[in-house]
């Protein structure tokens, strides 16, 4: 079983930046492809980005250039990092932090999610 803990979010204005953490821990998270979604009112939950084991990084073009995304493997935890600047309102959604592997099927693991509101 994994556990998905999120941290940050909360209100900035046009142009700022924030950053969002997410900490995993269970069994093989070290191996297990981490990211962030997002889920505007109205709208579907769609992937900001993600990073793999070996840390390889897939945005949505909607992001790339303003958003990084970072993993840190400390012994029994992986935590994930998304730092997004020179935000937008239309950024303002719920975030989510998924955890996810393939055996077969794909396996999700999700966080709470935390609003992240972008408004002048």
């Amino acid at each position: 079983q994994v556990q998905v803990v999120e941290s940050g979010g909360g209100l900035v204005q046009p142009g700022e930046s924030l950053r969002l953490s997410c900490a995993a821990y269970g069994s093989g998270v070290h191996f297990h492809t981490m990211g962030w979604y997002r889920q505007a009112p109205g709208k579907q939950r769609d992937l900001v980005a993600e990073i793999t084991p070996g840390s390889i990084t897939n945005y949505a073009d909607s992001v790339k250039g303003r958003f990084t995304i970072s993993r840190d493997n400390a012994a029994n935890t992986v935590t994930v990092y998304l730092q997004m600047s020179s935000m937008k309102p239309e950024d303002t959604a719920i975030y989510y932090c998924n955890v996810h592997y393939y055996n077969l099927r794909r396996y999700d693991y999700w966080g709470q999610g935390t609003q992240v509101t972008v408004s002048s």
